[in-house]
């Protein structure tokens, strides 16, 4: 669907509120064709609230999301679903009362939606590419959500994003509340899913975590994107280390 060095993903100084607060404030951002984007920023900083925006969850009040230079902004989250765009939300989004392999099933439905739309193109096996981020998945597929651990509720939650068969894949907070070693092994699938071709656009709290990943970074404060560039410059901008130490 898209080469190499493509902007897959522009996002045109858009505005949101959640009720009366007005929390973006003309945030802009770009994600090219397999490039790992992570947005920066401490609690509160208008991470999620973006997140949410490019998925259609919270309206805008001005800008633009642009898909596949496909105008996003007055869709559905459904709809920019079945145009290849995988989220795994802060809260991972399983459904307690379904079995693991139901979950996964949601995704696989709306992923024949996602391949009708793709000119004929080859569609790779989601249930292959699922289990090619997280094997362990397929030692949980009749397990409840609800007995499913903190670390394993993520990886459900990525292995579903990926049922869809994305272009772009939308991270918030994946390796949040996670030990360092299971940190590791999620660092390991994003790098994954990258290999597959997926662009990825990831909420992260901690600069470290993103330099880890991140091909570029965008830090937001208070709404607001304060940079934008390479890991290494981010830790060298005395603005991001003091709006990142608060």
């Amino acid at each position: 669907m898209f080469t190499k060095g493509v902007v897959v993903l522009e996002v045109k100084a858009i505005h949101t509120y959640r009720g009366p607060a007005h929390i973006l404030n003309g945030v802009s951002l770009r994600v090219d064709k397999q490039e790992v984007v992570c947005l920066v920023g401490r609690n509160g900083a208008g991470k999620t609230t973006t997140i949410e925006s490019i998925m259609g969850f919270l309206p805008l009040q001005a800008g633009q999301i642009l898909f596949a230079n496909e105008d996003l902004t007055r869709l559905a989250p459904h709809e920019r679903a079945k145009r290849g765009i995988g989220y795994s939300p802060e809260d991972c989004g399983v459904f307690p009362d379904l079995s693991v392999d139901e979950n996964l099933m949601i995704s696989r439905w709306l992923g024949d939606e996602v391949s009708r739309r793709r000119d004929g193109a080859v569609r790779p096996d989601p249930q292959t590419q699922a289990f090619g981020v997280f094997p362990e998945v397929q030692d949980l597929l009749q397990r409840q959500g609800m007995h499913l651990s903190g670390g394993q509720r993520k990886m459900v939650a990525i292995a579903r994003a990926m049922m869809l068969s994305p272009s772009l894949l939308l991270l918030d907070e994946a390796f949040e509340g996670l030990a360092p070693v299971v940190v590791n092994r999620f660092t390991e699938a994003v790098m994954k899913i990258k290999a597959m071709g997926v662009s990825i656009l990831m909420a992260e709290s901690y600069l470290a975590a993103a330099s880890r990943i991140g091909d570029r970074l965008y830090v937001i404060d208070r709404g607001e994107i304060i940079f934008q560039g390479s890991p290494k410059d981010a830790r060298a901008d005395e603005r991001v280390m003091k709006a990142l130490r608060g």
